[in-house]
């Protein structure tokens, strides 16, 4: 099957002649990070504090990004967890200064592990480490230990939810929320949204590829549901949730099915589903009226979950 191009919302469609759907593979990894590194948007200029730490976990650092906008005492806290594909990406994340500005709230972001060279579960133990830092050194770090939430856009949130899981199953840190921007939960792709070949940006081989590196190999449904989510039997004891995700993405029908189990879960869950977007198009073309009602959705849930 192949997407309708017609279907993009019209102001989204000018961002693609400059950003072509990736092809990943692990024979290029390298040279796509720096071709995206390359191609970063420069820092925007909001006023938020930033600090970089490394919290020492057994045999190993995992480097940590903070962002304030005050100094104001107890704040809430978001642990946040970048995007791309488990394979690329940064901790010093814009959105995850755009998430502190915003909600006046304490955000770590963090520098997990990537695959091919580290493939799951050490990424995904970086982010739960990070999680248990960040509720233990509460009182030193200026936070609530009672208000803290979890998110992150694509394999970020993929990864967020995968985490949620995880520390359900483990220490059950309290989370108020999660919240998840167009969530990489599914390796098979098996759903009328995900047998569409020629998507956008990410698009079905290039995210079979990233998985398989993720996976070390391609465990179909043997795959650990604290990779692939969309695995678990049952997501009852997880946080309130925020899921968006565009009517053009290839995770959208994983998505909303996601939405949907923690709905018969008993978990409270809003679910936004934004016509003619693309993955990550937001980010794309952040002036377009699809974007900004993108934005102000999830930003407006998250405030909402930590006052």
């Amino acid at each position: 099957m192949e997407l309708d191009y017609a279907k993009i919302d019209k102001e989204l469609l000018p961002a693609l002649d400059d950003f072509p759907a990736l092809e990943i593979d692990r024979g290029n990894i390298e040279k796509i990070r720096a071709l995206l590194l390359e191609r970063a948007p420069l820092p925007s200029s909001l006023a938020v504090k930033e600090e970089e730490l490394k919290i020492v976990k057994a045999d190993r650092e995992i480097p940590i990004f903070i962002f304030r906008k005050s100094s104001k005492p107890s704040q809430p806290v978001v642990l946040w967890i970048h995007g791309g594909g488990y394979i690329f990406g940064s901790a010093y994340d814009e959105r995850a200064k755009v998430i502190a500005d915003f909600c006046d709230c304490t955000v770590v972001s963090v520098e997990y592990r990537l695959a091919p060279e580290h493939p799951f579960p050490a990424g995904a133990e970086d982010c739960m480490a990070a999680l248990e830092w960040v509720f233990d050194n509460a009182d030193s770090l200026g936070t609530q230990a009672g208000k803290i939430a979890i998110g992150g856009a694509s394999a970020g949130a993929g990864m967020a939810a995968g985490v949620s899981l995880m520390n359900r199953d483990g220490r059950n840190i309290p989370l108020c929320f999660q919240v998840l921007l167009y969530p990489m939960l599914d390796n098979l792709h098996a759903t009328p949204s995900g047998n569409i070949t020629n998507h956008p940006v990410w698009k079905r081989s290039t995210s079979f590829n990233a998985w398989e590196m993720y996976l070390n190999g391609t465990p179909a449904e043997a795959a650990s549901e604290y990779a692939a989510p969309s695995r678990a039997e049952s997501l009852k004891g997880l946080p309130p949730t925020y899921i968006s995700v565009g009517s053009e993405d290839l995770f959208r029908d994983e998505d909303i099915g996601f939405g949907q189990k923690l709905i018969e879960d008993g978990i409270p869950c809003e679910m936004s589903v934004f016509p003619g977007m693309y993955h990550a198009g937001e980010g794309f073309a952040p002036a377009a009226k699809v974007s900004r009602r993108l934005n102000q959705s999830f930003l407006a849930a998250l405030k909402d979950a930590l006052t």
